[in-house]
């Protein structure tokens, strides 16, 4: 006879399995319970729900500050505004991470009417001024540094038009503007800026000095080396007289102390060199102009007879006249080892080997074409600037305007002479090996980004350091 089972029942089962249940469900209503408690958020939800929920003096937009920093170069007038994090990071400013608006001419050629050349920087302070939030703009500081264009100007003319600009600012500005900060910027202040600003967009900065990249900037009226060497090398930098720029700069950047070797040579910016080449041979025409241009050049409130050749431009002269104007020569050299004109190279090292050169640089090897001017950097070497120096040299104005569609006309008879004194500038006066690879740089990749490689951002960098 078969014994009947009995059906267990569900509630019996339950009690049966009690332990287990207990030993599993604890855990499990202990972290429904963290989970509760945590707020529910993605980096985009977070965002979108703050600024709904939030009072607006916590908001996360209003974390951001701003800074406007101009550029009143010699070749031009340019405007940059920055927004940073709390943590100095860039941020977004609409689409883009900065604002970049450019003008010609520069304020030097106002040199006779101070108050037009501040307010030529109108437009740009606008434009300025109209991505910057109405209740922010009374606490964004605004710079202006003139640079080599403004530094060259003869007597007090220099003064006028920054006291001008000063004037113009209070008037006309929202933005929080101090006496000091309208001033011209020295060639060791740009030069510095600049090597912050590429290795801060690089991720560079708190790093090893071995890491960081160096810098050498060409702008009109004067041309900055910048790079970090070891502490030891600073020690040995040359003494100056009193008054001179020292070449060694310390910097204490995200907790690291660099040295930074500096040096801003005036009259070898890339206008103002052709000033000085044109001095070379004045009597009977100049190797490095282009046949078929007859005409004058006007630089620093001077003219100069800017002629060829009446056998054309020639390479090879042209770069006798170069190096001349360069002043390479070791006898003036009283230091371990100099660059030109006696000034001392900083010892190499480390720093410069990852060499970054920028702005006319950049420029001319593109319009050459040697260098995609719809990308932000290209790599190439100091010979490219030869072999293109030689096929400028060798071509005729007429030729030219058909060779060279990119460049501007007024530039255009003096390609063979830019192109020869950028090389001549890279080898025989910085020393550079003429197959030593470089990175012409006019933007660096910041996130998704692009960012103008210039001076302004390491300035906004510091009076953002220091607003903060």
């Amino acid at each position: 006879m078969l014994k009947r089972t009995r059906q267990e029942s569900f509630s019996d089962k339950i009690y049966r399995f009690r332990g287990v249940i207990l030993i599993v469900s604890v855990p499990l209503l202990l972290i429904s319970f963290v989970l509760f408690l945590m707020p529910y958020s993605t980096e985009t939800d977070d965002i979108i729900v703050s600024r709904r929920t939030l009072p607006n003096n916590h908001r996360r937009t209003g974390s951001k500050s701003y800074a406007v920093v101009f550029d009143a170069g010699s070749s031009g007038s340019r405007v940059h505004v920055y927004s940073f994090d709390a943590s100095l990071n860039l941020v977004p400013i609409g689409k883009e991470l900065e604002l970049f608006v450019q003008k010609k001419p520069g304020l030097s050629a106002y040199a006779n009417d101070p108050r037009q050349a501040a307010e030529s920087l109108q437009s740009l302070l606008e434009q300025a001024e109209n991505v910057i939030p109405q209740e922010l703009r009374s606490k964004t500081p605004v710079r202006v540094g003139a640079t080599a264009g403004l530094r060259q100007l003869e007597g007090d003319t220099s003064d006028r038009i920054l006291q001008e600009v000063r004037d113009f600012l209070k008037e006309k500005s929202a933005l929080k503007s101090k006496p000091d900060s309208v001033t011209v910027l020295d060639g060791t202040q740009e030069g510095a800026f600049q090597w912050v600003t590429i290795n801060y967009l690089l991720g560079k900065l708190g790093k090893k000095y071995s890491r960081t990249v160096g810098v050498v900037d060409l702008g009109g009226g004067s041309v900055q080396m910048a790079y970090a060497i070891s502490e030891k090398d600073a020690a040995k930098a040359p003494k100056l007289s009193d008054g001179e720029d020292t070449y060694v700069k310390e910097l204490l950047l995200k907790g690291t102390k660099y040295y930074l070797y500096v040096h801003s040579y005036l009259h070898y910016g890339l206008l103002a060199a052709r000033a000085e080449i044109l001095k070379t041979v004045e009597s009977s025409g100049n190797p490095c102009i282009l046949t078929g241009y007859h005409g004058s050049y006007k630089y620093g409130g001077a003219v100069y007879n800017a002629s060829p050749s009446p056998s054309g431009s020639n390479m090879d002269k042209c770069r006798r006249a170069a190096f001349k104007a360069l002043k390479v020569s070791q006898s003036t050299c009283t230091h371990m080892k100099c660059t030109f004109g006696g000034i001392w190279n900083g010892g190499g090292g480390e720093g410069q080997k990852n060499l970054f050169v920028a702005s006319f640089f950049f420029d001319r090897a593109a319009e050459a074409g040697f260098a995609n001017p719809n990308l932000p950097t290209a790599k190439v070497r100091p010979v490219d600037f030869e072999e293109a120096a030689k096929r400028a040299c060798g071509t005729n104005l007429k030729d030219a305007k058909t060779t060279y569609p990119r460049v501007e006309e007024d530039n255009l008879p003096y390609i063979c002479m830019d192109l020869v004194y950028q090389f001549t500038l890279l080898v025989d006066g910085f020393g550079l090996d003429p197959w030593q690879e470089i990175t012409l740089v006019k933007q660096v990749k910041y996130g998704n980004s692009l960012v103008e490689a210039a001076w302004p951002l390491g300035s906004a960098i510091e009076v953002a350091s220091s607003s903060s």
